[in-house]
């Protein structure tokens, strides 16, 4: 498999970008692995949507509180159910997705369930705000190959992060 993760507060020019890169990406990558991706507005999206476009399989994972489907954050619901219809399969973690810690752990599962990791980063550390340095990172201390999208005029939005450890600004994606 291979799995993505990235910044979450990516302007809408930059996520279209990353959407050509992933793109271009996934058809220069010889293996036909599925892709892998938890649900959530923005990158997953536009990596679902690169994904299907390849021509691979897309696996979704959903969170879970008490092994029932836990409610995603209010802008991820949207994303959530186009993902859902670009999946070939769905997947259920048990993870609070209001909390980053337990977003971040259930990214860190996600990396080593998979082969390859795709992470759109722009180079800068890992802060209360963003775990995709230390996910980069993660996934290179086990071996796993990362290929690090960051194209030409990408950019981050300014906007403050929410109080807590959601998409929206806390978790890594």
């Amino acid at each position: 498999m291979i799995a993505a993760v990235g910044h979450a507060d990516l302007t809408l020019d930059t996520l279209e970008l990353v959407e050509r890169e992933l793109a271009t990406l996934l058809d220069r990558v010889a293996e036909r692995a599925t892709g892998l991706v938890r649900a959530g507005a923005g990158l997953p999206v536009v990596f679902g949507r690169a994904v299907r476009a390849a021509g691979r399989q897309l696996v979704v994972l959903l969170p879970t509180q008490q092994s029932v489907p836990a409610m995603l954050p209010g802008r991820d619901r949207p994303a959530a159910g186009e993902l859902l219809v670009l999946a070939e399969q769905v997947r259920l973690l048990p993870y609070d997705p209001e909390d980053r810690h337990a977003c971040v752990a259930a990214d860190e599962k996600m990396i080593t369930a998979s082969r390859r990791l795709l992470a759109v980063w722009d180079g800068s550390p890992s802060n209360g705000r963003d775990a995709t340095a230390h996910l980069v990172a993660f996934a290179r201390a086990r071996g796993i190959p990362v290929d690090v999208v960051w194209p030409a005029g990408a950019r981050r939005t300014d906007a403050p992060a929410p109080a807590r450890g959601t998409r929206g600004g806390l978790c890594a994606r």
